[in-house]
């Protein structure tokens, strides 16, 4: 698809951000079930149609998740991953911010950082945030070096956190002021 038939949010050098459809469900599917993404999540079992299609019905439908695609610019926008701003508290005008590249070939490349300040404008202009946390498991350095480059500060430790596969890890954090 060019540019002009793709519905895009925000567009910076290496990457542009378009709004999530159900038609992205079986890329979703499959970047949560690589194993490099799956283990920077709490949740790690094996993901399933059913369960993005519930998400999407009952979080993105619903006004508690604005969920974006990240695509590469440049000549096909390949989609490589997403970035979400979750449990949306619009009172308080704050999300928990998350981000996977599922891609492989598209680690490594400064797309997380870019999309960090271009999902950061958008929730700032466009969805109202005043504030944005994340959560990071201390082990994943590459993830918290972006997050720390994108302005996150950490604010706190989360130790021993229970994944959904019994397994624990320290996780920190952050938060963002827009």
């Amino acid at each position: 698809m060019g540019k002009e038939t793709q519905n895009f949010v925000a567009i910076g050098e290496k990457v542009a951000l378009r709004e999530i459809t159900p038609e992205d469900t079986d890329l979703i599917v499959k970047w949560r079930n690589n194993e490099r993404v799956r283990n920077n999540f709490v949740y790690k079992v094996k993901f399933t149609r059913e369960i993005h299609e519930n998400w999407y019905n009952t979080k993105i439908k619903e006004g508690l998740v604005e969920q974006f695609i990240i695509c590469e610019n440049k000549e096909g926008y390949r989609p490589v991953g997403s970035v979400y701003f979750r449990d949306i508290d619009r009172e308080k005008e704050t999300a928990e911010y998350g981000i996977f590249i599922g891609e492989d070939d598209a680690v490594s490349k400064g797309y997380g950082s870019e999309t960090a300040v271009l999902a950061l404008n958008v929730a700032k202009e466009k969805i109202g945030l005043k504030k944005v946390f994340l959560k990071a498991f201390t082990y994943n350095e590459i993830a918290i070096k972006s997050y720390s480059k994108a302005g996150f500060v950490k604010s706190g430790d989360l130790p021993q956190v229970e994944c959904s596969d019994g397994q624990k890890s320290d996780m920190i954090l952050m938060e963002k002021l827009l």
